[in-house]
């Protein structure tokens, strides 16, 4: 009795220092399950006609989907809730705020030609299906392979350029293209090269774009809002851009 005594309080350490391990590894599920929330008040802003806020709201969610992997890495959630698949988690709340919540912005805003807002919604929606459900959707040094369906990020640059409905679905239409093209897209928090600068001008970006989108309104576009910070951003797309190209022709030339 006393040896079985023994052991149970030698035991006690170990499971108390596991009970905050497991309590981390679930406190950032619970922080990625919140993304689903910022999807259900982007669509409440969409359904009320305030694009300005369902952006806002798509940002948010931008943010927790940037910040959740760190975390789950940091305290490592597959050893710790093993039962519970992350990943799985992540990939439904990012096809909801991605793409989902973005093709409905095509639709309702009419950001493309009179009669195309149901086709360029169902494009949207079924190619980003093969990205989610593409095994090879990272590259070994962790870019993108092919268009990330990151429409949410597309329909934001529309707004912030006023570019027009022709060359909006122009674009939806090489985009989705691009999904099933090997072309690599950069994902900032996860490449390792030149990662201070990446991180350093993904910051910048959102305060950005940020901003702007706080500046404008529907009589007073980003543009004509805050002419500098505008053209700060421009500059800032033009670098990811950039990078992407390189690495894609780089891999090309290697290849």
């Amino acid at each position: 009795m006393s040896d079985a005594r023994t052991e149970q309080k030698a035991a006690k350490p170990g499971v108390e220092r596991l009970r905050p391990r497991v309590f981390a590894a679930w406190a950032v599920h619970a922080f990625t399950a919140s993304g689903a929330v910022a999807g259900l008040l982007a669509i409440a802003a969409l359904i009320a006609v305030d694009l300005r806020l369902v952006l806002l709201w798509l940002g948010a969610a931008l943010l927790i989907d940037g910040f959740d992997g760190p975390m789950a890495r940091k305290v490592r959630v597959t050893e710790f809730a093993p039962r519970f698949d992350g990943a799985i988690l992540d990939h439904i709340i990012d096809y909801l705020n991605y793409t989902v919540i973005p093709a409905l912005i095509v639709y309702r805003f009419g950001m493309v030609p009179s009669g195309f807002e149901i086709p360029a919604a169902a494009y949207i929606m079924t190619t980003s299906l093969y990205c989610f459900g593409n095994k090879d959707m990272k590259t070994s040094d962790n870019y993108f392979s092919g268009f990330p369906a990151v429409w949410n990020l597309v329909i934001l640059y529309f707004y912030l350029t006023t570019s027009g409905p022709w060359a909006n679905l122009a674009a939806i239409a090489v985009l989705g293209a691009l999904t099933f093209v090997p072309l690599k897209f950069i994902h900032p928090f996860r490449v390792r090269a030149l990662r201070s600068l990446n991180l350093l001008m993904t910051g910048a970006w959102g305060a950005l774009t940020f901003t702007l989108v706080l500046a404008s309104g529907p009589s007073l576009t980003p543009a004509k809002a805050m002419p500098v910070a505008y053209g700060a951003f421009l500059l800032v797309s033009v670098y990811f851009l950039g990078v992407c190209l390189w690495r894609s022709f780089r891999q090309t030339e290697r290849g």
